[in-house]
């Protein structure tokens, strides 16, 4: 039987250290389609009015803010949609929105004061470190925390103690995951046997997918002909790559994010190394980096194929006045859609807001239910990871498109 792990338990394992006192103040809003009231205490402000508080929050400025807006947007997205359509049992949603600048200790201050102002559950956070902050400060309050898009494992389960983290979801797929489903792609369907890697060293996302994808590779009777890395902040690639270049291989796997994606595509081609690339879902959002001769034959997972859904694509253009900018925004509106479904159980029981036995119930429903959402049909497994296909898109014109289902 799986644990639910302690905050301090979940410290350790994660590596996060969480600072104490009261830093810089998050930056965020507060919105709704009903008039709110301010209250004192968190439950007491979560069950005032005819309201559900929500949180929201992502890095909304800073190096990571193309995720955090689309994530933001999504998610805000979908709960004004149930806003208009009368709310949770004629409840209107009040959108708390908070900005933590992609740092993890930002994250936290960013948690606590959404708590203090009566969340009653989370969508985020975004990107892997400041989740794996969250994700332990939530534990205490027993928080539904849904994130759209941290991918690592830690976020919700820790293998070594074997202890999922009882309040933590996720819309996305893991970093196991992708690394594993590319190196099968890699191999059983275009039919790579000498593959070589290159990724960042210190970052969970990077280094998780590598090395799910040597070792599956590796599995099937595949040969990693050779592994580079690179440190935070490089922007010359040219010795790894020349390093590869040696090495023969039929393909790199590259688990990188989209803007040294593309500075690698470019300098892979002044070296002479011109096989085909693969990467993860942080390469959404590579087309304007790379050439159409750089990005042929290449293939990436993802979440979500554009044109799957014209009606959520429409929406979002309606409302922000642009197209939706990369599958984080999906990811967003999915964890959403997660979030109240898991009120709607709530409220259904006629609980009050914010106390345990409501924070339990919207838990005990999403690990349970099955979610109707853009990036496909999805349930939840022990580990609180969705349970669904993903999509490997090449490109064509220097645009990504579905290639197939897998």
């Amino acid at each position: 039987m799986k644990n639910m792990i302690s905050r301090r338990n979940f410290l350790a394992a994660a590596g996060v250290v969480a600072a104490a006192g009261v830093l810089t103040a998050c930056g965020g809003s507060s919105s709704t389609a009903a008039s709110t009231a301010s209250a004192a205490g968190s439950t007491a402000a979560a069950a005032s009015g005819d309201t559900i508080k929500v949180g929201v929050m992502g890095p909304l400025s800073g190096n990571v803010s193309v995720y955090g807006q689309a994530v933001v947007n999504g998610a805000t997205l979908y709960l004004k949609q149930v806003n208009a359509n009368g709310g949770i049992n004629g409840k209107q949603i009040e959108i708390l929105t908070e900005d933590e600048q992609g740092d993890a200790t930002q994250a936290v201050n960013c948690f606590t004061k959404m708590v203090d102002e009566g969340m009653t559950a989370l969508i985020g956070d975004v990107t892997t470190t400041p989740t794996l902050a969250v994700a332990a400060e939530s534990a205490d309050y027993n928080m539904p925390m849904v994130t759209a898009s941290a991918t690592a494992e830690a976020v919700t389960y820790d293998a070594e103690t074997d202890t999922v983290n009882a309040n933590v979801f996720r819309a996305t797929f893991t970093d196991p995951f992708q690394g594993i489903k590319m190196a099968d792609y890699a191999y059983q369907k275009l039919g790579y046997t000498k593959a070589a890697v290159i990724f960042k060293k210190g970052a969970d996302y990077n280094e998780g997918l590598a090395e799910n994808f040597v070792n599956e590779f590796e599995s099937l009777g595949g040969t990693i002909v050779d592994q580079e890395s690179y440190s935070e902040g490089d922007v010359d690639f040219k010795t790894q790559l020349t390093t590869i270049l040696g090495k023969d291989p039929e393909t790199v796997f590259c688990p990188n994010y989209y803007e040294e994606v593309g500075q690698i595509l470019s300098q892979a081609e002044s070296v002479g190394l011109t096989v085909p690339f693969l990467g993860g879902d942080g390469w959404d959002g590579l087309e304007g980096y790379a050439t159409n001769d750089q990005l042929k034959d290449t293939y990436f997972c993802a979440n979500y194929a554009k044109g799957s859904n014209p009606e959520f694509e429409d929406a979002y253009k309606a409302e922000y006045g642009q197209e939706y900018p990369n599958g984080f925004a999906p990811l967003g509106y999915d964890a959403a859609k997660t979030v109240v479904y898991g009120l709607q159980a709530a409220e259904d029981a006629g609980l009050e807001a914010g106390t345990d036995d409501y924070k339990q119930a919207v838990i005990d429903a999403i690990a349970s239910g099955t979610i109707d959402g853009i990036t496909g049909t999805f349930t939840f497994d022990e580990h609180h990871d969705p349970v669904k296909q993903t999509a490997i898109l090449t490109y064509v014109d220097g645009k990504p498109v579905l290639k197939e289902m897998f």
